[in-house]
């Protein structure tokens, strides 16, 4: 088994057609979602699409490179039960992330509780899955508010996540979100959601 990253990297020709695929929804990353989550609704696991792919759904459409899934630990314990070995196979003995060795797509999961960026205690945490999600074509989705909250908490407290930042400069400018829309979001997060609505529509 090839793992997907190592296929982008050595096989530019491929890496672009599965780059094309990608934004057909068509693409390796894309299969591998409906399948696993297809799986979690066989089994009554609560879970929410997140990362770049919730981005994607939500109309920010960027490439990447694995499967972002938020689950309850309880839920975690259960994938691990039910499909480790049986379909799936682990990163390396005791992960907690899965691969998917026919697409060879890394699946990472979030766990509820957690926290994002630098891991310490925030007011921000991973939120319930079955509390902070949104169904689309099927598949359980992180809520645009959960999505942007966990962003910009993540963002503002790892030096090397400054990309999450962005992620929510994009959506800010793709889905045209008013100013107030800060006001949805926890107060620990609302006023660099303020800066970053700034720099889309008051660019100096």
């Amino acid at each position: 088994m090839i793992a997907y990253e190592q296929r982008l990297n050595g096989e530019l020709q491929w890496a672009l057609r599965e780059g094309s695929m990608h934004f057909e929804e068509k693409s390796a990353l894309h299969l591998t979602l409906r399948k696993i989550t297809q799986r979690f609704a066989e089994l009554n696991i609560p879970y929410a699409v997140a990362g770049a792919m919730a981005l994607f759904a939500h109309g920010y459409r960027r490439f990447t490179e694995d499967v972002d899934i938020l689950v309850t630990r309880e839920g975690l314990e259960q994938i691990h039960r039910e499909l480790e070995g049986l379909g799936y196979v682990p990163l390396f003995a005791g992960s907690r992330n899965l691969r998917d060795p026919e697409s060879g797509v890394r699946v990472e999961f979030l766990v509820s509780g957690d926290f994002p960026g630098d891991g310490k205690p925030k007011p921000v945490s991973f939120p319930d899955p079955g509390a902070s999600n949104i169904e689309k074509d099927g598949v359980c989705w992180l809520s645009l508010t959960s999505l942007i909250e966990l962003k910009i908490a993540s963002g503002m407290t790892a030096a090397g996540r400054l990309k999450d930042l962005a992620d929510v400069q994009e959506l800010i400018r793709v889905l045209r979100l008013p100013e107030d829309y800060h006001q949805r979001l926890d107060p620990f997060v609302q006023e660099k959601f303020k800066d970053l609505w700034s720099s889309v529509n008051d660019p100096p």
